[in-house]
């Protein structure tokens, strides 16, 4: 039989979030599920919810919360699978910083996209140790996030990756320090998903199944090879730095399985419902969302 053909749209640049799915391309674990797949980074990332809930891509790599609020937005977009089981977002300081939890930040100055989420993981934070977002400078910087607290414009940022940002600085000769969210009272959640549309799982569910076998088996591979994964990720994408995408590895391979804990993709209700009641209660999120549906 001919090919299924199918399109992913990812979030960001290839990266080593991606390292499972460049190797499962390579290996040709897409090929044998009868698939012929084109991996590709939108122009404008943030499209990608709107694209795959459309059809016009099959699959798409987002978040959990923007899953969530595209939703809220009557999106016919679901999650199919988790690729990061824990949050990847932290706070970030210097290493030489006195800042050794949030209410420490009171008084200082925090560093932040602009992005809705990441003010309510701040305002979580120092509440849950006994502050508040009223108690600190927050200034937007878009997404000069690192420049920001490496040049000492912010006292500390938040919307940062630990398993990357935490990278670049020590490279930069300047390293940090960080606090995980989930640590600080924001419900654990999926950093990355794999998205696809209502109408796609419902009509091609089969494609999907054997998507996510060829996925699972790629993500496996890259658990127990590391350099192999590396590898085949610079190969396809050779503007990338071997030194940050192996390190970055080394921190994210643990979170695609919880330590083993899981089988990698696994999603549960109460994930979803913890993190969306939050979300509501923050008011970050319409109150009519259905994240069962999600």
């Amino acid at each position: 039989q001919e090919p299924v053909r199918v399109t992913l749209a990812l979030d960001w640049y290839p990266n080593a979030n991606h390292a499972g799915l460049y190797l499962a391309l390579e290996r040709g674990y897409f090929a044998e599920a009868g698939l012929a797949v084109e991996v590709y980074t939108p122009a404008d990332p943030t499209t990608v919810l709107q694209t795959v809930g459309a059809g016009r891509d099959t699959f798409g790599i987002s978040y959990q919360n923007d899953v969530l609020q595209a939703r809220g937005q009557e999106v016919p977009v679901v999650s199919v699978a988790a690729l990061v089981q824990h949050p990847l977002n932290c706070l970030m300081v210097l290493e030489d910083s006195p800042i050794e939890r949030p209410r420490d930040l009171v008084g200082k100055t925090v560093a932040i996209a602009g992005v809705p989420s990441d003010e309510a993981y701040l305002d979580t934070i120092l509440r849950h140790d006994g502050a508040s977002i009223e108690d600190v400078e927050v200034v937007t910087v878009g997404y000069d996030l690192l420049p920001a607290v490496l040049s000492g414009r912010a006292d500390a940022v938040i919307g940062v990756y630990w398993t990357h940002e935490t990278i670049l600085a020590e490279q930069q000769g300047t390293p940090v320090r960080y606090l995980r969210i989930e640590e600080w009272g924001v419900p654990d959640y999926y950093e990355l998903v794999l998205v696809a549309g209502e109408q796609t799982v419902e009509a091609q569910e089969d494609t999907v199944r054997r998507f996510l076998g060829a996925l699972q088996r790629g993500y496996t591979d890259a658990l127990t090879d590391l350099d192999a994964a590396v590898d085949v990720l610079l190969a396809a994408n050779p503007d990338l730095v071997r030194e940050v995408e192996r390190k970055g590895l080394e921190l994210l391979a643990p979170l695609w399985t919880d330590d083993g804990r899981v089988p990698f993709g696994t999603q549960t209700r109460e994930r979803w419902t913890s993190y969306a009641r939050w979300a509501k209660e923050q008011g970050i999120l319409d109150p009519d969302v259905d994240e069962q549906a999600a």
